[in-house]
């Protein structure tokens, strides 16, 4: 699958970034990683930590698959509201995801300290903002059931979002707590700290089918064998390859980086901007003085239909930032693409085993939240191949399905 098109951001902010061998021989391991995105990295990361016997092996080089298109957006709310959630799912499970994502969120803010490459995660606030007055009284809602639960919101009023920004909207939600980054610094970094710590790292090294027995998976590659225990596959969209998930679906979406500006302009803390229409548009910073902006999604076409929208659809998106900032006029776009995205119909990502895949978790963190719910994952599976049973697990399981309830509200997952 081609993942992007356009030109990418994020490749030559890195200089001289790691490289990894190509595998040439068998090998046995307790745990194999397939993708070295940013699910991939986070769980090599996490379960370095705990002195796993691990390989990882990726057929590009690492972080250059939909981490190269990743606009760096780390937030603990989600495309799908905490209201929406307890909605659909119940008022406790709705409310655990949050905490999931807020704890995730934590924990990434720790990382800085912790790797030796920077990843230029930059702790920022969030305007989450009314598209249209009709939206407003949803967005008190939110707000009375975020700070209920204690997360750190604020809702503003018209004036009040004046006074912070070049624009004005009916009503927003700011709030604290969340992050901007580098994706692929940030990948880059985790797989770094991960193979100092043992993990054997593997690029260019394409899985080509595998068998599953009884004590383990077999992974075909062309240089060798990999003979592992288990097996965790965090290939990102392109899991609807090697399995179609029928709550999956796959769109094409784009995005704007700016050249520098010379002044920023009037943007509150540089906060994540993002909407309430759906689908949204985003916007945010970055550390060397540029704006990004995206969204803009489509149904997905063929690569080659995509390479051709790339060039309207980010015209597209610096009017939309204009319109937002008006000062900003004549800024040019230095980089625009285009790439595969995926979300899920019920607003979870998918985490853990599957009944026809033996000793194999999975990792797809579909939706705008991807770098968070990869976090999750990460620990999920980290205590579950350690022993510990984490029941959070079930909140995310593959082969849940909605049921339609009899009032008509919105469905709640089960498991078939």
């Amino acid at each position: 699958m081609r993942l992007n098109s356009g030109q990418l951001p994020w490749e030559n902010t890195l200089t001289n970034p790691p490289v990894y061998p190509v595998l040439q021989e068998d090998i046995h391991c307790d745990y194999l990683i397939v993708g070295g995105g940013m699910g991939g990295a986070m769980a090599a990361y996490r379960m370095s930590l705990e002195g796993a016997d691990m390989v990882l092996i990726d057929k590009r080089a690492v972080g250059t698959g939909s981490t190269h298109a990743n606009t760096g957006l780390l937030q603990i709310t989600n495309d799908k509201s905490l209201t929406a959630c307890m909605n659909t799912f119940g008022r406790t499970n709705g409310l655990l995801f949050y905490q999931l994502c807020q704890k995730s969120m934590n924990t990434i803010l720790e990382l800085p300290g912790k790797l030796d490459i920077d990843p230029l995660i930059i702790p920022r606030s969030t305007l989450l903002y009314a598209s249209v007055p009709a939206d407003v009284p949803a967005l008190r809602e939110e707000y009375k059931n975020l700070v209920d639960n204690g997360f750190d919101t604020e809702f503003w009023e018209e004036d009040q979002i004046a006074a912070h920004y070049s624009f004005s909207k009916p009503a927003a939600l700011f709030s604290r707590g969340d992050a901007e980054t580098n994706p692929f610094r940030m990948v880059c970094s985790l797989i770094d700290r991960a193979a100092k710590q043992g993990v054997r790292v593997f690029e260019h090294t394409e899985a080509l089918h595998y068998d599953y027995n009884e004590d383990g998976v077999v992974c075909h590659t062309a240089g060798g064998l990999i003979f592992a225990k288990n097996v965790i596959f965090a290939l990102g969209y392109e899991t609807q390859q090697m399995k179609k998930d029928r709550g999956a679906e796959l769109i094409n979406t784009y995005a704007i980086k700016t050249r520098p500006l010379k002044q920023m302009p009037k943007w509150h803390e540089r906060s994540l901007l993002w909407e309430t229409a759906r689908p949204y548009l985003f916007f945010r910073t970055t550390e060397d003085g540029c704006m990004i902006a995206g969204g803009k999604d489509e149904a997905l076409t063929d690569p080659e239909r995509r390479d051709i929208r790339v060039l309207s659809q980010s015209q597209r998106l610096l009017e939309e930032l204009e319109a937002l900032f008006p000062e900003i006029k004549g800024t040019e776009v230095e980089f625009a693409w285009g790439s595969v995205f995926g979300s899920t119909r019920d607003g979870l990502p998918y985490i853990g085993p599957h009944p026809k895949y033996p000793h194999c978790y999975f990792i797809e963190g579909y939706g705008g939240n991807g770098t968070v719910f990869s976090m999750i994952a990460a620990e999920l599976l980290a205590d579950t191949l350690a022993g510990i049973h984490r029941p959070e697990l079930e909140l995310f399981s593959l082969t849940r399905t909605a049921k339609p309830n009899p009032d008509g509200s919105e469905p709640l997952p089960s498991k078939v």
